[in-house]
């Protein structure tokens, strides 16, 4: 596991490159929290006991869900979307834009890609966002709003993702990951404005 970010509060864990890519983030008052569900060993939960273990597991669209029960063996919770327990067959907690996972913890609809696809955010300064299959990255090596030909709906992801440019965060991650060279901050709210702002001219 490579630690790809070390904040006062909290650190970040690339576990898999994926896709889709899992995180692992290790934090002081949610413990630890999986994004998207990396293939279950003894071994990878053995490491992960070892960063403190990992007490959630949230995934941002059914693409991240891979040996669940495996995982909830372990004394680990599933979290998503309504739209997505359903079409993954439940989990423990389902969650909407209105929960929070801690006082600093929230989460962010992003339907489009998936009918549920919905983005964590970690909103101390400097905030993260991690946003599943909503963005992918571009040419510029940032994540970017690209079409895809299975997108439930594009139009909907379209305007989930106009409205990143009213948050303020420095780092954002998703699906897809290549060590040394996705660019993922500082600066990951500036690029992402740029971006939009080149697709409205």
């Amino acid at each position: 596991m490579d630690r790809l970010l070390a904040l006062p509060d909290r650190s970040i864990y690339l576990v898999e490159s994926g896709p889709p890519a899992v995180y692992y983030v290790e934090d002081g008052k949610a413990g630890g929290v999986l994004v998207n569900a990396p293939v279950f060993s003894p071994e990878r939960a053995a490491d992960l006991h070892g960063l403190g273990g990992v007490h959630y597991l949230f995934l941002p669209s059914r693409f991240g869900a891979q040996d669940l029960g495996l995982w909830r063996a372990q004394g680990v919770e599933v979290l998503a979307t309504p739209e997505e327990a359903a079409a993954i067959g439940g989990v423990d907690i389902v969650v909407d834009g209105q929960q929070k996972l801690t006082r600093t913890i929230d989460f962010l609809p992003m339907a489009g890609r998936t009918r549920g696809t919905c983005g964590l955010r970690l909103k101390n300064l400097p905030g993260v966002l991690f946003l599943g299959p909503a963005l992918s990255p571009g040419a510029s090596r940032w994540p970017e709003l690209i079409a895809m030909p299975d997108d439930h709906s594009y139009e909907a992801r379209l305007m989930g993702v106009f409205g990143l440019r009213d948050l303020v965060f420095d780092y954002l991650f998703t699906d897809h990951f290549v060590v040394q060279e996705t660019l993922f901050g500082p600066g990951a709210d500036r690029a992402i404005r740029a971006h939009l702002d080149a697709l409205l001219t």
